[in-house]
């Protein structure tokens, strides 16, 4: 059933081919707390270490307990793999340096988290790797900026904090046409967009937010979407044609479909290059913890989604908000987005402007009762944080313009409590930021 349902409250519990811990029947998976694993035969771990077969070597590369959520965060994404690393940042690193290397470029999206624009622009820079940036406003702006060593595109389907929906399938028809695969961020979109049904190659996650959902544990993915010809142009993809002496001259995206029978070349390089080089494992403790989150994802979801709408209603007559920032509040092409890539919401973020700036953004943080003060997203809980001050602080102005992070632009993340008690919170905060609070006559 599992293999064959689209349904996600499905899949997030059935995904992938686990049924039961083979050594104890265990319905729940249990969590493998070993780094290394017996070999059969000295012919056992020479094939598995020259990839003549695939199975357990050492914990840094592949987990029992990793695998289970890698094949249910795939199904989910409608990928064919999934690689687990230790965060969302290191998935983001790891995607980029699968594809590119020294010389290279890539170009991505000007809508991004901040800790994504330091890595691209000040820690790639230094291994040699060139970000070009495109205002997605129009996707033709990402055309004009490639080259003969582009490599890759990258965007956030919901970027944070613009909240302007990415024009997947544009990009991607346009990375296609020259070879150059689309990887798409979808942490702020799980369950409501498939970036994959629309073109993109490659998604990542920060699976600390919506899918761990808890504010508990860290971690990130990839997911290979399978639908990308690496051997299509060998010029534009070398590090996928060219012979890897590490492992005896193999030319990746012709090797990896002869020993899996699938086109998952992408997640096999950085499984057993990035993970076996640079590290970054997700430790099996996490992956258990995340597996608790995805399992009531779907449903968490749809609370999210639907708190969110009535909080935006809210806010946008509010007194005391100067202006409402949401995926579906942009003008024109850009707010019509949400309709073609999303299904079931529109995402639990929202911003807001406070009237009085600065000063009244950081009265309203610090007025909120309820909601969490915190530098995370898609926690159960609702959260609250000031961007341009946390975030976002290692921006310049100039950056931060470009990233939509105006001086009193304040970042929700709305949590699954009731919406009444949502919106009396943030009511109130509101209220105590305008230094007028309210008068309640006294009988």
């Amino acid at each position: 059933m599992s293999n064959t349902t689209k349904n996600p409250e499905t899949i997030a519990l059935h995904g992938g081919d686990y049924r039961r811990d083979p050594a104890t029947t265990a319905v729940a998976v249990p969590v493998y707390r070993t780094t290394s694993y017996q070999f059969n035969n000295a012919e056992h771990a020479a094939n598995l270490f020259a990839l003549k077969e695939f199975g357990n070597i050492y914990t840094r590369i592949m987990n029992p307990t990793n695998d289970v959520l890698e094949k249910r965060v795939a199904a989910l994404e409608g990928g064919l793999a999934c690689v687990t690393v230790g965060s969302g940042q290191a998935a983001s690193t790891f995607a980029i340096l699968n594809v590119c290397q020294s010389g290279d470029n890539f170009v991505s999206s000007t809508d991004l988290y901040g800790g994504t624009v330091n890595l691209f622009t000040h820690t790639l820079k230094k291994l040699g790797i060139e970000v070009r940036y495109a205002d997605p406003s129009d996707p033709k702006n990402f055309e004009k900026a490639i080259d003969e060593r582009t490599r890759c595109f990258y965007a956030e389907t919901l970027p944070n904090p613009y909240l302007r929906v990415f024009p997947i399938k544009e990009v991607s028809d346009i990375g296609r046409k020259h070879n150059i695969p689309l990887i798409m961020d979808n942490t702020a979109a799980p369950i409501i967009c498939k970036p994959l049904e629309h073109g993109a190659a490659v998604v990542v996650h920060s699976l600390t937010k919506f899918i761990g959902g808890h504010g508990t544990v860290i971690g990130g993915c990839l997911v290979d979407g399978g639908n990308f010809d690496w051997t299509a142009d060998p010029k534009r993809q070398p590090l996928f044609n060219e012979p890897d002496m590490s492992y005896g001259g193999a030319k990746w995206g012709e090797v990896v479909p002869q020993l899996t029978g699938a086109n998952v070349a992408f997640a096999v390089r950085a499984r057993v290059c990035l993970l076996r080089d640079l590290g970054a494992p997700l430790a099996p403790d996490n992956a258990w913890g995340i597996i608790q989150g995805l399992e009531t994802v779907p449903l968490r979801m749809k609370q999210h989604c639907s708190n969110a709408e009535k909080v935006v209603a809210f806010l946008q007559k509010h007194k005391n908000v100067e202006r409402v920032i949401y995926p579906t509040l942009h003008k024109g092409e850009i707010g019509n987005r949400s309709k073609k890539y999303f299904k079931g919401g529109n995402g639990a973020l929202v911003g807001i402007e406070v009237k009085g700036g600065v000063e009244a953004g950081k009265k309203f943080i610090e007025a909120l009762k309820m909601f969490y003060h915190v530098a995370n997203i898609g926690d159960a809980r609702s959260l609250a944080i000031h961007p341009a001050t946390t975030t976002h602080s290692q921006l310049t102005s100039e950056e931060l313009l470009a990233a939509g992070v105006t001086p009193g632009y304040v970042r929700l993340s709305i949590g699954i409590e009731h919406p009444d008690d949502i919106i009396g919170d943030l009511d109130q905060a509101l209220n105590s930021s305008s230094g007028k609070p309210n008068l309640k006559a006294v009988s």
